[in-house]
C-alpha cells in the first residue's frame, strides 16, 4: 500500500489544553457532514483534549472523553460526533464489530483517535492530525489533508 500523498498541511504549536481546546473548537465550528478526521500520536499527546474542543466547535454541550473502553461515543451537536477510539483494537477485522463503515458514510464528523493502527480502514479522503510533544510541554499538532475537501480548514484555522 502506497501511502497518501497529502494535499494541504498546516502545522500549530499549542501551549496548554486550553490552546488545544480553542484549535479543536475552530476545527469543529467549520466541520461539514461527512467529514473524517485521523488523529496521531501518543498517549497524553492531547487528542481527547482536541476531540472535547471539536464537540465544543459543533455546539454539543457535553465532555468528549476517550471512548477506549466502549470504543465509539456519540455526541449530539449542529452535527453528530463520532469519537472513536481504536487503542484496544488488534485487528483490522475487529473494526466491522463496531460499524465503522456506516459511521463513516453519514452525515456526522468522525474523529478517530489512534487511527494509525487501521489508516488503511479509511477514506482516502480524510484529515490527519499527528501530535508530537515540543519542549516545555507544548504540543505541535501537524494537519494535513489529502483532497481539496479539507481545504477550508487551512484557510480559515490559520488565524487560531
Amino acid at each position: 500500500m502506497q501511502p497518501i500523498q497529502p494535499h494541504s498541511t498546516m502545522e500549530f504549536v499549542t501551549n496548554s489544553p486550553g490552546d488545544t481546546h480553542n484549535l479543536g473548537r475552530n476545527i469543529g465550528s467549520q466541520a461539514q457532514p461527512g467529514d473524517v478526521l485521523l488523529l496521531i500520536g501518543d498517549l497524553g499527546a492531547g487528542k481527547t483534549t482536541l476531540t472535547q474542543g471539536i464537540l465544543w466547535g459543533l455546539g454539543g454541550q457535553e465532555y468528549a472523553r476517550s471512548p477506549t473502553f466502549v470504543l465509539v461515543s456519540e455526541y449530539e451537536g449542529r452535527l453528530k460526533l463520532y469519537h472513536i477510539d481504536l487503542y484496544r483494537i488488534d485487528e483490522l477485522s475487529e473494526l466491522d464489530d463496531l460499524g465503522i463503515v456506516e459511521i463513516l458514510d453519514g452525515s456526522g464528523v468522525t474523529v478517530i483517535e489512534w487511527a494509525d493502527r487501521a489508516l488503511e480502514a479509511f477514506p482516502p479522503e480524510r484529515l490527519e492530525v499527528r501530535f508530537k510533544r515540543g519542549p516545555n510541554d507544548t504540543r505541535i499538532l501537524k494537519l494535513s489533508s489529502t483532497s481539496p475537501r479539507y481545504d477550508h480548514y487551512f484557510e480559515q484555522t490559520q488565524s487560531t
